[in-house]
């Protein structure tokens, strides 16, 4: 029982293990043998997943600043929707299902952390423009050059390093994948949690009957300790949230919330505390107001967030030289391939990629569209600027890549956000160097890291799906080919939900926090404008990172948690708390490894449900159908039933995952 819960069931032993000499692993898909995944059926479903996922993740993540994986939600569903239809022999087809959709996730992370940036300057700045086109074509050319760098380095991390790297979301979705009937048991609980988790989130957001956050104002001595000492509790008790804490696990919400309790509770009222009488306004000639007089939101806004910023950047440079090695191993392998060996016909099945000089063409075609977009739209026909940015943009595209997917095949979570801050204020200062600023400047520079991001994200997401088809022996070659058509459709609309939930609730008025979004306006802002950037504040960051990183803290969780708002971290925290709870009331190892696995169901159900639920009321938002009574939700008693409800929600998540089948 306890080696069936512990790894994918029917696979051969030698999976999770490298391999001795001599050995070979056999996946459950024979090398020898063709299997139908590239049929009218998977492609039709897989198309199906990214449009809907794409919209759920990007109202998620411009909400909380966390993009779900969709990985195994979709897996889930293939399953759930093959048994349902009685469909035989399509685990390739559940595989390609799961490849196609998954671009979802990963495009919409490129997109909501850089280019939502552009509305928010734009209440700034009139004079910028922002248009659909703008954010469809970096999307779209930035996950295909993901795709087109990274799959030089598939047989490194996929087949070289067999066994030596977790693979944790990779090893999630494979269980599902090849679990069979189990499988669409498995959907039930995701769909009544989605069902359970989409409704609540929809009577919050879109008739307001409690509010969306339970907060220490909710009381006069609270306000008090708010105004006075600048001590503010917050937490946003929404369900999609709550699970999104349930997936990261207690360990990483607990160094999030460590970030964000330390800017909040420590340095926020000690910014007030010794600096109350002064206007620290370096960094920003508009502040006018001494530190003391400041909301705890704005201590945070205007001067502690910019700490967690220079964390995150340092935390994407220790990523680089830790994964140096790598990248020299796998661009030996692949120059390897491009020598000219004339085998292509004698490569098994399962190890037959896009040729390597079809992927060094698609490279340098794909670069040279990106440098026709940066010439004819962003840069205004400047060749200078052209240049410099197709540089910047396609060394560092490539230099993290590997970081990418190495932070994926760890622990399955992409610093993609860290990275791109690290760009943008990269590319910032080289471009103000060679003559862009202004408004101008600030649309170029979040472009190019608009590209960077999305590159970057899509190379971490792809490398989970092409594990999971090394480990059932799906044909890399078609994952590789039709990855380019879940691309195109995530980035049309990752952009129209963009434009969107901007019409209907803007990325400044607090309903969207948009956290990564605001990071990169508050990065670009000073740096494109002249005004000293608060390097003092982004060198404490990242002198921070560095000692974390010395004690093996995990400095990118840390960091993040230090820019993204408190009332978004703290639910990471108590879903966390929920799974340590779920997995450790048994004795048998068995039984809490099934109630986590159950549990994951379920907060993966909360997250597609509330996050699914969020956008449909986002769009009867934009058609103006409110149904929200503002007056009641200012009123503190709808806090109290905010908490009241989410204690429910908590309690149901709880009960249902330790609830099993004898």
């Amino acid at each position: 029982m306890k080696e069936e819960l512990e790894k994918p069931t029917g696979l051969p032993d030698n999976a999770f293990r490298p391999l001795k000499p001599g050995e070979k692993y056999e996946p459950l898909m024979s090398p020898g043998k063709t299997y139908p995944e590239v049929t009218l059926w998977s492609v039709t479903w897989g198309i199906i997943m990214a449009v809907i996922f794409s919209a759920a993740a990007a109202y998620l993540g411009l909400k909380v600043g966390q993009v779900f994986e969709a990985a195994i939600p979709i897996a889930i569903i293939a399953v759930g929707v093959s048994s349902a239809t009685k469909r035989k022999g399509a685990l390739g087809e559940n595989v390609m299902i799961q490849s196609i959709g998954a671009c979802s996730g990963v495009i919409v992370a490129g997109a909501i952390f850089t280019l939502p940036a552009l509305y928010i300057l734009q209440e700034k700045y009139p004079e910028m423009t922002v248009n659909f086109m703008q954010m469809f074509i970096s999307s779209l050319l930035g996950g295909v050059l993901g795709i087109l760098f990274l799959i030089p380095f598939r047989k490194y991390f996929v087949k070289e390093k067999h066994g030596e790297y977790p693979f944790p979301e990779a090893t999630a979705s494979t269980q599902v994948l090849v679990s069979g009937e189990k499988g669409g048991d498995q959907a039930k609980p995701l769909l009544l949690a989605g069902l359970i988790g989409g409704l609540y989130d929809f009577i919050a957001g879109t008739f307001g009957w409690w509010n969306e956050n339970f907060t220490s104002r909710v009381c006069g001595w609270g306000e008090t300790i708010a105004d006075k000492a600048k001590l503010v509790f917050k937490i946003n008790t929404g369900a999609a949230v709550l699970g999104l804490g349930y997936i990261v696990g207690l360990k990483y919400a607990a160094i999030i919330c460590a970030g964000s309790l330390a800017v909040w509770w420590i340095i926020v009222p000690g910014m007030s505390l010794f600096w109350g009488d002064q206007v620290l306004n370096a960094w920003n000639p508009e502040i006018t107001t001494a530190v003391g007089a400041m909301s705890p939101e704005a201590i945070f806004s205007e001067y502690a967030k910019s700490i967690g910023i220079g964390g995150i950047a340092m935390a994407g440079i220790i990523g680089i030289v830790r994964s140096w090695g790598i990248i020299k191993s796998a661009v030996s392998l692949a120059a390897k391939e491009m020598g000219g060996k004339k085998a292509e016909e004698n490569v098994e099945r399962t190890q037959k990629d896009i040729p390597m000089k079809i992927i060094a063409f698609g490279s340098i075609f794909t670069l040279l569209l990106v440098l026709l977009f940066f010439y004819f739209d962003v840069m205004q026909g400047n060749i200078l600027y052209t240049v410099v940015a197709i540089l910047l943009v396609a060394g560092i595209a490539f230099l993290f890549t590997t970081v990418a997917a190495n932070a994926i095949a760890i622990v399955g979570t992409n610093p993609v956000s860290g990275m791109t801050l690290m760009t943008l204020i990269l590319a910032s200062v080289i471009m103000v160097a060679v003559g862009l600023n202004g408004a101008t400047g600030m649309v170029a520079a979040l472009v190019m890291g608009g590209v960077v991001c999305t590159a970057l994200s899509m190379a971490g997401g792809f490398i989970t799906d092409l594990k999971i088809g090394y480990w059932l022996g799906s044909t890399p070659k078609k994952q590789e080919s039709w990855k380019f058509l879940g691309t195109l459709v995530s980035a049309a609309t990752v952009g129209g939900v963009i434009m969107v939930l901007n019409d209907s609730y803007g990325f400044t008025s607090g309903q969207l926090a948009a956290p990564q979004a605001n990071a990169m306006a508050a990065v670009i802002d000073p740096l494109m404008n002249g005004v000293g950037a608060p390097w003092l504040l982004y060198g404490i960051g990242a002198l921070l990172a560095l000692v974390l990183t010395f004690c093996k803290v995990p400095a990118l969780a840390f960091a993040l948690g230090m820019f993204i708002p408190l009332e978004l971290n703290l639910p990471l925290l108590v879903g966390g708390a929920v799974n340590w709870y779920v997995t450790t009331r048994s004795k048998d190892e068995a039984v809490n490894n099934a109630r986590g696995e159950k549990g994951t169901l379920l907060a993966s159900g909360f997250i597609a449900g509330g996050a699914l639920m969020g956008v449909v009321s986002a769009i009867m938002r934009y058609c103006d159908i409110n149904f929200v009574n503002e007056t009641w939700l200012d009123n503190p008693m709808s806090e109290a039933v905010s908490l009241v409800v989410y204690i429910l929600l908590i309690t149901f998540l709880v009960k249902a995952s330790m609830k099993l089948k004898k």
